[in-house]
């Protein structure tokens, strides 16, 4: 029997169909026969305690134009179902990770509770913030500073020289900062972050091996995909970020990286987070992303591989042990 599968998604008509990886996710689900029900964010809702949403039933198509197309119902008349009813439901959602986004998880939850199988853990995804998340691994990150007192980066910057500043919900190199001992900057730009003390952030000791990449190393159930993405900043950048101009070039794991990956590996799996993209600059993880990890495509296209099949694989291994249970 089919799988139904449900996403949660930007607007598809925007999507980068080379680059994205939820579409990457849909065509491989497509080639297995499920059924493929598309949502937005607001298509979610409660009604009589029972999680539900809009949705349309999809068609994909790996083609420049055209790419999708809604099954049986007009743009204007979505159906109404029960999550529930879905075997297995990815939230794709792209940050920000707003007080929107964790009421939809709350909804999600719902059906979690009610033996849908969503990707990731609805809980997980609240518990789990992409820069936080990495201080449950002392052991494989460089020295790290959360705070809004900017007395205390001042002091950070003192002891460590060369650092990088952050917001905790950004993503794509939105808002990062490199500082020096002696940057005329330095007041103005932690202000600014801080909104004044009134906002946390965090800071990392700079790591110089940034030059060769910030390696996107995408984890399926607690198994690391072989190869990873190195994101190379531009000259005169020092973010390696694809949406902050970086260059993607394929390389394989280290014994470094595969060790790092062993470190994190359990507790993703105890936590229910089923696809994961951590990242890693040098020896160091400096984010472990769980809300829409992306770089499908671009390795895929790279080492002829299907990351999707991998996660697919997965995702029907473990309904099935949840239907055994």
């Amino acid at each position: 029997m089919a799988l139904k599968l449900g996403i949660v998604m930007d607007p598809i008509q925007s999507i980068n169909i080379k680059k994205d990886s939820s579409f990457a996710m849909l065509l491989e689900a497509q080639s297995r026969n499920y059924e493929l029900y598309y949502m937005e964010m607001a298509d979610l809702f409660i009604d009589d305690n029972q999680a539900k949403a809009y949705t349309r039933q999809l068609k994909v198509s790996d083609k420049s134009a055209h790419w999708y197309e809604f099954i049986d119902v007009s743009d204007s008349a979505p159906t109404e179902i029960f999550l529930a009813d879905l075997d297995v439901i990815l939230m794709r959602k792209d940050p920000p990770f707003d007080m929107e986004y964790i009421y939809a998880t709350y909804i999600l939850e719902l059906a979690d509770q009610s033996g849908t199988l969503v990707v990731n853990k609805p809980r997980s995804l609240r518990d789990a913030n992409e820069k936080l998340f990495t201080h449950q691994f002392p052991n494989c990150t460089t020295p790290t500073l959360v705070s809004r007192n900017i007395k205390q980066f001042k002091q950070f910057l003192i002891r460590h020289k060369d650092i990088i500043v952050k917001p905790l919900g950004g993503m794509g190199g939105h808002s990062i900062f490199r500082i020096k001992e002696n940057d005329p900057n330095l007041n103005v730009i932690l202000e600014t972050m801080t909104e004044h003390g009134t906002l946390y952030i965090m800071a990392q000791r700079f790591i110089p091996e940034i030059t060769q990449g910030d390696k996107r190393i995408l984890i399926i159930n607690g198994i690391p995909v072989d190869y990873a993405l190195a994101r190379i900043p531009p000259k005169g950048e020092t973010r390696g970020n694809l949406a902050a101009g970086g260059k993607g070039v394929g390389i394989p794991l280290t014994e470094r990286d595969y060790w790092l990956c062993e470190q994190v590996a359990p507790k993703l799996k105890a936590m229910g987070l089923i696809f994961v993209g951590m990242d890693v600059i040098g020896d160091y993880i400096t984010e472990i992303n769980v809300t829409s990890p992306t770089c499908i495509r671009e390795l895929d296209s790279l080492y002829d591989l299907n990351i999707s099949a991998l996660l697919m694989d997965s995702i029907e291994a473990i309904i099935h042990d949840n239907k055994s249970n």
